[in-house]
């Protein structure tokens, strides 16, 4: 059996689906309820693979919303993720994804550390952050949306947001040894370690953001957002393609312009409907087909019999991986979502 760990995006979403989740008593209540409310198991889930077999998981809501890290919240948000863990673990479930902040805070705030909830010792070969899927899935829609919207890989530059992260690593990786993409520009905070991915890849253009954004026919945005940060449209090249991996995913919103297009990145297709309900309250436009990459990622464990930390760690994700997962991805029915 699959797990999913997930979280709301925020605390009046949490407050308007509670009904739905089946804990009206939670509908009312405020940050502090949350805080120390625990992990519940509120979705039964199948999914049938293109090979016809069926799988059966759960997803467990963690009670963790993004107002706990930015009130300083964080005991309670580092707290809801080892219980979720924990919880996961105590019901049996073999491989669980761990969705939305979940894995950021695992590995920044190296829980990894914390062997013992309770009476639960974790087994953290049954979890898995997804990043790997979540990176492949991102690079194929690169790939794929680009040919969609005439843009030449072989002429194009690419921002990568986000480079030294997990994910943007590995896209890194990706772009450099499975395209001919001419330009990388990449972004981040930490110089150190760009620095270093920059001698890693052998190429690479280290560049802040307000000078790369309009160099860029290709954006790929896999950061938190930085506050007061606005991108202006109309500075950017026509035609763009912006791939929105950050989560919440709000930039369809905020660029509005005919020659920019964004994608919401890190999301799949799957070929068949699945039986949930979770993701009508996670907002998909179509919620009986499309998920996270990262949710994905312990349904392609769960279908292959392969039970461990796939995805774990900081800057692990390789190319050989990307290549396995994306095949088993195939292989069981899901698809990049591209442009409409």
């Amino acid at each position: 059996m699959f797990g999913l760990i997930g979280h709301l995006t925020s605390l009046a979403h949490a407050q308007a689906v509670a009904n739905e989740l089946g804990y009206p008593e939670y509908a009312d209540r405020g940050l502090d309820f949350w805080c120390s409310a625990p992990p519940q198991i509120v979705d039964t889930i199948k999914v049938t693979s293109l090979t016809g077999e069926t799988i059966e998981g759960r997803y467990v809501e963690s009670c963790f919303l993004p107002e706990m890290l930015a009130n300083r919240r964080i005991k309670a948000a580092t707290r809801k993720i080892v219980n979720a863990m924990a919880h996961a673990q105590k019901h049996g479930i073999d491989i669980t994804a761990l969705g939305g902040f979940s894995s950021i805070i695992f590995e920044n705030f190296n829980l990894y550390q914390i062997q013992q909830v309770r009476n639960i010792k974790l087994e953290f070969e049954r979890f898995t952050t997804g990043n790997t899927h979540t990176a492949y899935i991102i690079c194929k829609q690169v790939e794929q949306a680009s040919r969609q919207l005439g843009i030449s890989l072989s002429n194009a530059t690419v921002a990568i947001c986000g480079a030294t992260g997990d994910i943007g690593s590995g896209v890194c990786r990706w772009l450099n040894a499975r395209t001919d993409v001419k330009e990388m520009l990449l972004i981040a905070r930490d110089r150190a370690r760009l620095s270093a991915l920059q001698e890693e890849l052998g190429r690479g253009q280290v560049i802040g953001l307000e000078e790369a954004l309009p160099q860029a026919d290709i954006i790929v945005w896999v950061a938190s957002m930085p506050k007061g940060v606005e991108i202006d449209p109309n500075g950017l090249k026509h035609p763009c393609l912006i791939v929105d991996g950050g989560y919440p995913k709000n930039m369809a919103t905020q660029i509005q312009h005919p020659d920019v297009y964004v994608l919401n990145g890190g999301i799949v297709e799957h070929s068949l409907d699945i039986d949930w309900r979770i993701m009508s309250i996670a907002k998909m436009e179509v919620p009986a087909r499309q998920l996270f990459a990262c949710f994905a990622e312990s349904m392609i464990l769960e279908f292959e019999k392969l039970y461990t930390n796939f995805s774990w760690g900081r800057n692990q994700i390789g190319v050989e991986k990307m290549e396995q997962i994306g095949q088993w991805s195939v292989k069981h029915g899901f698809k990049p979502l591209l442009v409409n």
